[in-house]
């Protein structure tokens, strides 16, 4: 891990345009002569995009593979670069962002896991503080990395199962951006549908607004056809939170559906979203 990571911080200093030329051309070999993860992702797309050919599945599960790498591009450019170097990008929707975060009550900013997360997240910090809930990977080494280099570009780097950090953030009025979508069963979870499938999906967003009094946005980012990026700032469906979360996460959910469908490469489809279902069969069995 530590000889990749070096590895990476010598090619974060490459130009950004052969950078994005390289993922392309390593994305597209890994697809084809590493399938590593790529039943995954072709159940998720068969799963999430029925009405589609199995030929037009293939084309996004390739182009995500290279949206995958130049995910991983993107971060060691948040990591070892200044903020001049991060590509060209605008903000839609900020002032509702300033607006919520004037109340006083704190701001919950639902994303999801799309490969833009890291990027997107650093170049929002640029136009205004926040703070992010993260969750360590498996791998030591590598968390370290994120949990330092998040912690240097936010307000507080708050670990996932820190509920108590997490209530402290909202009541001081913090803004803490984090991506519910990669469900876990706990206490607050449901068997919900995602693209008409159920899946274990968290409820805690309309909960956490309860208890806090936070304004409730959705922020989704995207890469555009010409290099730049957009990160789009929306207000939550209205009445959330409503006393019903369920209904509350369902409505979340439509958010993220639709964002995934306007560019669906760009989303984590290499997670395992529909496993470990009660009463239903192992997806990727």
């Amino acid at each position: 891990m530590w000889i990749g990571l070096g590895l990476l911080r010598l090619v974060s200093w490459l130009p950004w345009n052969l950078q994005r030329l390289g993922a392309r051309a390593l994305g597209a070999g890994v697809f084809h002569l590493l399938p590593i993860r790529r039943k995954v992702v072709l159940t998720n797309l068969r799963i999430c995009f029925p009405g589609r050919t199995e030929a037009e599945r293939r084309v996004i599960a390739r182009r995500h593979y290279q949206s995958l790498v130049l995910g991983i591009l993107e971060m060691a450019r948040c990591w070892w670069r200044s903020t001049d170097a991060l590509p060209p990008h605008r903000i839609e929707g900020l002032e509702l962002l300033h607006a919520a975060a004037a109340r006083g009550k704190g701001v919950l900013l639902v994303s999801g896991h799309f490969t833009t997360l890291e990027i997107t997240g650093r170049m929002l910090t640029l136009a205004t503080p926040l703070s992010c809930l993260y969750r360590d990977p498996n791998n030591p080494v590598l968390a370290n990395f994120l949990r330092h280099h998040r912690a240097s570009w936010t307000r507080q780097a708050i670990e996932m199962r820190d509920l108590k950090g997490l209530l402290r953030a909202l009541r001081e009025g913090e803004v803490v951006w984090y991506a519910p979508d990669q469900g876990k069963r706990t206490a607050q979870s449901e068997l919900l549908p995602f693209f008409g499938e159920p899946c274990i999906t968290n409820t805690s967003t309309p909960r956490l607004a309860e208890l806090t009094g936070a304004a409730v946005l959705t922020f989704y980012a995207h890469r555009l056809p010409d290099n730049s990026y957009v990160l789009r700032i929306r207000a939550a469906p209205a009445g959330i939170p409503s006393g019903e979360p369920v209904a509350d996460t369902r409505r979340l959910i439509a958010e993220l559906e639709a964002a995934v469908g306007l560019a669906p490469e760009q989303y984590l489809w290499v997670h395992r979203r529909f496993k470990r279902r009660p009463g239903l069969p192992d997806a990727y069995a």
